[in-house]
């Protein structure tokens, strides 16, 4: 028989054994070449307005990916030549070299690997209209999405995984040189040993966990936070991570050890599952501890990315508050264009405004904080004109200034002010001084546009009283802008576009319009967003995989202690009910205090911060739902696998 035939006879032989690698890298080029070939679709590419931001995003989440996985199945390697030790030294035994075992663990894993690659790439494919529509409907845009195999993601793909193939390769045999015989037999009945649990150390784990919840509740506001930032996120970092590890080490432990000492001990099977639990503490310790801080993180992460997604719109529409703005066009272009926004946008409202121009203004750090973001000159506009764009928005306050009053305009990152007397002076126009009695937060003019966003100035705009608008209008050159709101703005790239390029065949025109910018902002919201939960996906099933991987090989190292159970009269039914009761212990602490974590971080650093949208604890509990299930599944599919395993040896 050659060893590509004894290859092939194992992998028929332990079908349940190399199922579960194939389907740890299965998932891995599922995921991988979903996210390569949203680059390469033409029909994904078409529809993005900034392509080369969106190549450069799912590059490096691509890659991220990539190398999650590659640690994640080198992880399941592991776990799959530890189980198959044993097996290895018996091969030894009847005279195979190691070289020659290396070889056959080559030619399994190059079958296993192509299947999953085919397989994947196949199912990823298929996906990819899924995938896309996803985030076509992220983005807001209605593009169709079509089945796509690009050649570019299919190359790349399969050698990347085999590039894998060779590391998998590689750490197979260093681990199979390492073993000596002795251990090669024993290395599966390798058991953990109890230890004794301090109660002191207990109760810290607890005092720890509660002090770094108290810090975080205190929120950026406090003295604590404002004066020592540094210092407390390191304190409260620091205090977690051990509180967590002495949790699930000590204060577990020592449940479990006091629930051994009660004395219903003895009654029904809780005997059973408490002291095979108290063995296995010292080595689930570690992965406990990972699990659940590394959850925390990635739900935070995701809710996190989920509430800046979500409000993306609504900072957007503040700084770039006109569905479309521009600079007035004669009588038949703006026909044109009123034309093109009816085809596709119907008009709802229409403003021409009427302003002037003035010179640069030396002292605008009077009346602006962040004067280098707005423009040196002023654009002057009657209050008639602010309070009929106030009409018009349905956002805002309308304004009633008097005399040689004035009041600036300002955008987000310039707070209101009213101005106390002595009242600041602006000169405007030679010898017009005007005294400035409010700064308030209201973009009448936003900043420039086109269809790679904006990247001018704020105009800076100042109001003055209408009667002392129409007594300068006399003497100086007057600009108009033409205002629109529309029906559906979020959808109007194309109209945007069009409306764009007649304008700007004016040397020196201006135009500004709201999906510009929020195309772009929510293309990248969007990405990230998608990327994360791509990533939080793989990153979630390979952190619950560590712990299923661990009690299959439990499971496989008590299946003589189930066997003597069963002689000793235990049925099938109670049999379950310790598996059950056993492997939920090991699933819900890490699942409960991974939970408790992100809930702590996400309330009070983004939840009571962000008070006005009614969407937010829906995402908040949807991306926790979603580790609920897939710990629920999980654990449900441990708990059959498990009793699947301690029951082959008596089925036989």
């Amino acid at each position: 028989m050659s060893l590509f035939d004894l290859s092939w006879r194992n992998m028929k032989r332990n079908f349940r054994l190399y199922a579960i690698y194939f389907i740890s890298m299965l998932v891995g080029v599922i995921i991988y070449f979903t996210f390569s070939g949203l680059m390469f679709n033409e029909d994904v590419v078409t529809a993005i307005q900034n392509k080369d931001n969106y190549k450069t995003i799912i590059f490096v989440a691509s890659m991220i990916v990539f190398m999650f996985i590659v640690f994640f199945i080198l992880y399941a390697n592991s776990f799959f030549m530890k189980q198959r030790k044993k097996e290895f030294g018996m091969y030894i035994l009847y005279g195979m070299k190691e070289r020659q075992i290396a070889i056959m663990v080559f030619y399994e894993t190059l079958l296993l690997s192509a299947i999953s690659v085919t397989s994947g790439i196949f199912i990823g494919g298929l996906l990819s209209k899924f995938f896309g529509k996803i985030l076509m409907n992220l983005m807001h845009y209605k593009d169709d999405i079509s089945f796509a195999f690009p050649l570019e993601a299919v190359i790349s793909t399969a050698l990347l995984f085999a590039l894998l193939i060779g590391i998998i390769t590689l750490q197979s045999y260093v681990n199979v040189r390492r073993m000596q015989i002795v251990e090669l037999f024993h290395a599966t009945k390798k058991m953990d040993k109890p230890f004794a649990f301090s109660m002191p150390l207990a109760i810290l784990s607890v005092l720890l966990l509660i002090a770094s919840y108290y810090t975080i509740t205190l929120g950026g506001s406090s003295d604590i936070w404002k004066d020592y930032f540094k210092e407390t996120l390191m304190a409260t970092t620091v205090a977690l991570i051990v509180g967590t590890y002495l949790f699930f080490r000590q204060f577990s432990g020592w449940i479990l050890q006091k629930m051994s000492q009660s004395k219903n001990y003895f009654h029904g099977n809780k005997m059973l599952w408490i002291s095979s639990l108290r063995f296995s503490i010292r080595g689930n310790t570690v992965n406990f501890t990972f699990n659940s801080l590394i959850s925390a993180v990635i739900i935070f992460g995701v809710g996190f990315i989920a509430v800046d997604y979500a409000v993306k719109a609504d900072v957007v529409r503040k700084e770039y508050p006109n569905d479309i703005i521009f600079s007035s066009q004669d009588n038949r272009t703006l026909q044109q264009i009123e034309n093109i926004m009816n085809e596709s946008h119907p008009i709802l409202a229409h403003e021409t405004m009427t302003g002037i121009h003035t010179e640069k203004i030396a002292n605008r750090k009077l009346f602006l904080d962040h004067p280098n973001y707005y423009t040196e000159e002023f654009t002057i506009f009657p209050e008639a004109q602010l309070n009929a764009i106030v009409d018009l928005r349905g956002v805002g306050q309308k304004v009633d200034v008097q005399g040689d009053e004035a009041i600036v305009l300002t955008r987000g990152i310039d707070a209101p002010t009213t101005y106390q007397s002595p009242l600041p002076e602006m000169t405007v126009l030679g010898d017009h001084t005007f005294q400035v009695v409010e700064r308030i937060r209201f973009p009448l003019l936003s900043i420039p546009t086109d269809a790679s966003g904006g990247a001018e100035h704020q105009p800076s705009v100042l109001i003055i009283s209408d009667e002392a608008f129409q007594h300068l209008k006399e003497n100086h050159t007057l600009s108009s802008y033409e205002v629109y709101k529309i029906e559906d703005p979020k959808t109007s790239n194309n109209v945007s576009r069009q409306i764009y390029d007649i304008v700007m065949r004016t040397e020196g025109s201006y135009y500004s319009a709201f999906i510009d910018m929020y195309a772009i902002d929510i293309e990248s919201s969007s990405l990230i967003l998608f990327s994360i939960a791509f990533f939080a996906a793989i990153a979630l099933f390979a952190l619950a995989s560590v712990i299923y991987f661990k009690q299959l090989r439990e499971a496989t190292e008590e299946r003589e202690h189930y066997a003597i159970l069963r002689k000793m009269g235990v049925d099938d039914k109670e049999i379950k009910q310790i598996i059950r009761k056993q492997l939920l212990f090991v699933f819900l602490p890490p699942l409960l205090l991974g939970l408790l974590h992100s809930w702590y971080l996400l309330y009070y650093t983004v939840i009571l911060i962000i008070k006005d949208l009614p969407a937010l604890t829906t995402i908040i509990f949807s991306v926790m739902g979603l580790y609920v299930l897939t710990y629920l599944i999980f654990y449900v599919s441990s708990t059959s696998i498990y009793y699947k395993i301690i029951n082959e040896k008596n089925t036989r």
